[in-house]
């Protein structure tokens, strides 16, 4: 792999990092703010996030990261 084409596959990764972050921070704002309203929401955020997180792990793995 070129200096290049490693270079691309690390920003590929960050962006897989910052969906599963965002999902997280999204689960972070409803317990710290709205946790008795909201509470619905976390199944499927938490499923979300678990997608998110094996995503950039997985892409991690085959990129050789």
């Amino acid at each position: 792999m070129t200096p290049e084409e490693k270079k691309e596959k690390k920003k590929e990764l960050a962006k897989y990092k910052r969906q599963a972050v965002e999902i997280a921070s999204e689960i972070h704002d409803i317990v710290e703010d709205t946790l008795w309203s909201d509470y619905v929401k976390m199944p499927e955020l938490s499923e979300k996030l678990i997608v998110a997180v094996e995503k950039a792990n997985n892409f991690k793995k085959e990129a050789g990261l």
